[in-house]
């Protein structure tokens, strides 16, 4: 299977281009390779779908921004089929190309698009970081199965509007100009309905749970958004679909933290492992690896684990995990352990503590 082309590199546009260079872009392209100005030509079809699915995606700030993060992997689960080409080359040249390219204006009612859902899908933290495939139970408004979407119960009740003669549309003279507005008697939708269906009461549509796979990409985030073209609810007047907009949590970890593809995690160590230096086992998203930490280790100290962070999403490898040490102080001590770390505090130098005379020294020079 080829891979994709970069949808920047499709319009010839650089990653920052504003929208107007966005459609200017697209405009150019679209023009050259219509299918009506190519009959025949394959090539130039592929060139003009290609164009079109990179500009629905660039002219939408909220797929634009999912793609500028996640790349084509964000729209993995549309494919070609998923975009509209055609209504992208309506929406920005209108009806006043129709005569151009030789086909009739547009007549009659025209399709509203439906409304875009929300899902909310809570992932584990190592489900976000490797990626998953999840079954979504989405309830939407979908096609009646009873009248196939007509909302009639048999084909002799649905009747051409005669206000409008079916064109969805009425019109008036006024002076030199002729205005044309949407049909009262039938709502721009060109036929009444005079026998409704019984189970969606002629609205053609139910509401129904659909069950829909998506797969997250690995590293998204608390706030990540998946984009599932077509999977909002039903459009009305033959209109295209909504999309639906999968919004990701993470649940939190009980070891790590994130920042970006970084992982933090913090080990606790005891005073006497602090001092005299032990081997470790750190926990990382791939099992536990072995950590020497010297002695005279300090609280606060951080080691870096190269590679064992979070995959990138925009793939570019992997982050890598920092271990924060902290050393703990001993509580509930014992009176031996009392005893011997009061020996210790009387037999220490300033040797032992580099840090605390390096701080008093300081204070001294401050304060005199």
């Amino acid at each position: 299977m080829p891979t994709k082309r970069d949808y920047y590199e499709v319009l010839g546009i650089s990653r920052n281009a504003s929208e107007d260079q966005i459609k200017k872009a697209y405009r150019k392209l679209a023009l050259k390779h219509h299918p009506d100005r190519n009959p025949g030509d394959k090539a130039a079809e592929e060139l003009f779908k290609e164009a079109s699915e990179a500009y629905q995606i660039l002219s939408d700030s909220e797929r634009r921004a999912q793609y500028d993060r996640f790349g084509h992997a964000a729209f993995s689960d549309i494919g070609a089929s998923g975009f509209d080409f055609a209504s992208s080359f309506e929406d920005l040249f209108g009806d006043v190309f129709g005569d151009f390219f030789g086909a009739p204006r547009g007549r009659g009612r025209r399709g509203r698009r439906g409304q875009d859902l929300r899902y909310d899908l809570e992932l584990t933290f190592e489900e976000a970081a490797f990626g998953t495939e999840k079954k979504l139970q989405v309830p939407r408004m979908s096609t009646c199965d009873t009248c196939g979407g007509k909302g009639a119960k048999h084909a002799s009740g649905i009747q051409t509007c005669s206000a409008c003669r079916g064109t969805g549309q009425t019109s008036f003279q006024q002076g030199f100009f002729r205005i044309a507005k949407t049909c009262g008697s039938c709502n721009g939708q060109g036929t009444i309905i005079t026998e409704p269906c019984g189970a969606c009461h002629g609205s053609g549509s139910v509401r129904k749970v659909r069950t829909r796979t998506v797969k997250v990409p690995a590293g998204v985030e608390t706030g990540s958004r998946l984009m599932l073209r077509g999977d909002g609810e039903l459009g009305t007047g033959g209109g295209p679909s909504g999309d639906l907009y999968v919004v990701i949590q993470v649940k939190e970890h009980p070891l790590f933290a994130r920042d970006g593809t970084t992982i933090v995690c913090e080990v606790p160590l005891s005073f006497p492992q602090a001092a005299l230096g032990v081997e470790i086992e750190v926990p990382t998203l791939d099992g536990k690896v072995r950590r020497k930490v010297p002695a005279g280790t300090q609280s606060g100290t951080v080691f870096r684990l190269r590679g064992k962070g979070l995959p990138d999403p925009a793939g570019h490898g992997r982050g890598d995990q920092l271990v924060r040490i902290v050393v703990e102080t001993p509580r509930d001590l014992t009176p031996r352990q009392r005893e011997l770390l009061e020996e210790f505090a009387q037999i220490s130098g300033d040797g032992v503590s580099p840090a605390s005379k390096g701080f008093l020294d300081k204070v001294k020079e401050m304060f005199g």
